[in-house]
């Protein structure tokens, strides 16, 4: 048997790991010739006794080496030194310049900026303020979790932690479809619905499976941010149309469509975003005809309609579709937590399995556990009991808002109460410019949006959206306090 005590150095002293001491040891002596090839080795229980080490050292030693080429490992004969040596003659590989103690800033390459999407930034949701959103506080957290556990410990429920159906869990489609059937006037089924990460995801499975360069969509104006750059950098040509306070102007859609061929429009008919304000039914009946007439696809994204304070909803243009032109895109992101990536997608089957095929090029499927357990909740009637708790929350926290904005800043803001949703559209005096008060009032630690994203053109609105659902009526006097003492101190 070889001297493995003498041949082996150890320097328990030096950084690099005992292990690779040791496979770099061995090496050593195969490169040099005193190690030949073929020859067995002891065992790593035999060699941790040798060399008076934890045998697990041993192990890693021998992976290692086992890695790079150096030996074999015969199950049942034992572990022995490579025929034919992976490296015959080595160089050594010099870094020129210094050692460096962090990660590169930047590429070495070129990387092509895109300035037409804004940078992400930081949500600023640990801050308090007038965030567009709900408050996540009131969400069903423990409901959610012993569903969630629940699932989990059922063993038939082992095969969703494999792969499952690219459109999402048939049970959570099934559930979904009879939950909107029954609040929206539907009459759909699982096949008509594809599972997403949320609706954003939807819009840009549709925008890549529908729409070519140089397409023509109408859109809002103003609009969704998120949804114009979707479609733009699709390659499409966005039409922009004023909405009013019935919502988006149709008699303008009909004129344009008469002079171009018009692929799509988007809208947010429940509640315009950002305005807030709801489309008739008249100009609903009105836009359907004219898809129909022209041939245009309608995208309706009904990102809020579970929330209405005033009296029943209008149904969503869908429900009065039959010719399979409008797509339907929700979520329940906002109905319950952000964090519940959970939107969804409703169209004709033949539709949902292009936007299936596209998908798994992105995201091969969605969270199958979540799914299931927001089917059961449904199921429970924990969605629908944690549903009405909240809407009759937001409902007194967007009047005392309101109240308080009338109240004491009437002269400064001027905005109408919105009949659903999550904020008010609020439009800012021109003596009170958004961006400078929103940068004053995040040094007294209230968040407000200074309003940048809804602008469409050169033009500033000097308009946002103040949140009212996500703070509490305390929370709502504390900062409604400090943006009025900002303001009439003159900023």
């Amino acid at each position: 048997m070889l001297p493995w005590r003498t041949i082996i150095a150890i320097d328990k002293e030096c950084d690099v790991p005992v292990y690779l001491q040791i496979a770099n040891s061995i090496i050593q002596e195969m490169k040099k010739g005193r190690i030949g090839p073929g020859i067995k080795l002891p065992g790593t229980r035999q060699m941790s006794e040798i060399l008076e080490l934890h045998r697990k050292t041993l192990v890693r030693a021998f992976e290692e080496l086992d890695a790079q080429g150096w030996i074999e490992m015969r199950p049942s004969k034992g572990t022995f030194t490579s025929k034919e040596l992976p490296e015959i003659n080595p160089k050594r590989f010099y870094i020129k310049q210094e050692k460096r103690n962090s990660f590169p800033a930047e590429t070495g390459y070129h990387v092509k900026v895109n300035n037409r999407i804004r940078t992400p930034r930081h949500p600023h949701r640990n801050i308090t303020g007038f965030h567009d959103g709900p408050d996540v506080r009131l969400m069903p957290v423990r409901e959610l979790g012993n569903a969630y556990k629940s699932i989990l410990s059922r063993a038939v429920n082992l095969r969703y932690m494999s792969y499952v159906e690219t459109a999402g869990v048939q049970k959570f489609r099934e559930v979904l479809s009879e939950y909107l059937n029954s609040s929206r006037g539907l009459q759909t089924s699982f096949e008509n619905i594809m599972i997403t990460r949320g609706s954003q995801h939807g819009l840009y499975l549709i925008s890549r499976v529908l729409f070519s360069k140089g397409e023509n969509i109408i859109v809002g104006d103003t609009n969704y941010y998120y949804a114009d750059r979707c479609f733009e950098i699709t390659g499409m040509q966005m039409i922009r149309v004023k909405v009013d306070e019935h919502g988006i102007n149709v008699d303008a859609i009909e004129k344009i469509c008469a002079k171009k061929k018009i692929r799509a429009i988007y809208i947010t008919s429940h509640h315009h975003y950002p305005t807030t304000v709801t489309l008739t039914a008249s100009r609903r009946i009105k836009l359907i005809e004219l898809s129909e007439k022209f041939g245009f696809i309608i995208i309706e994204d009904d990102y809020d309609y579970d929330f209405h304070y005033c009296s029943s909803p209008i149904l969503p243009l869908i429900s009065a579709d039959q010719k399979g032109m409008i797509i339907y895109i929700g979520t329940l992101s906002k109905t319950i937590a952000p964090a519940i990536r959970t939107g969804y997608v409703l169209a004709p089957p033949n539709l949902i399995l292009e936007l299936a095929r596209l998908r798994q090029i992105i995201d091969t499927q969605g969270d199958p556990i979540m799914e299931l357990a927001l089917a059961e909740m449904f199921d429970d009637g924990e969605i629908r009991r944690h549903m009405k708790k909240a809407l009759h929350e937001y409902h007194l926290r967007r009047d005392f808002l309101c109240d308080l904005l009338s109240r004491h800043l009437s002269e400064f803001i001027d905005f109408k109460i919105p009949d659903g949703g999550l904020a008010i559209w609020a439009k800012f005096n021109q003596s009170v410019p958004l961006p400078l008060l929103t940068d004053k009032l995040k040094e007294q630690g209230i968040i407000l949006s200074n309003g940048l994203i809804h602008n469409t053109g050169n033009v500033s609105m000097n308009a946002t959206r103040m949140g009212f659902a996500w703070m509490n009526e305390k929370e709502t006097e504390s900062a409604v306090g400090k943006l009025v003492k900002t303001i009439k101190g003159k900023i």
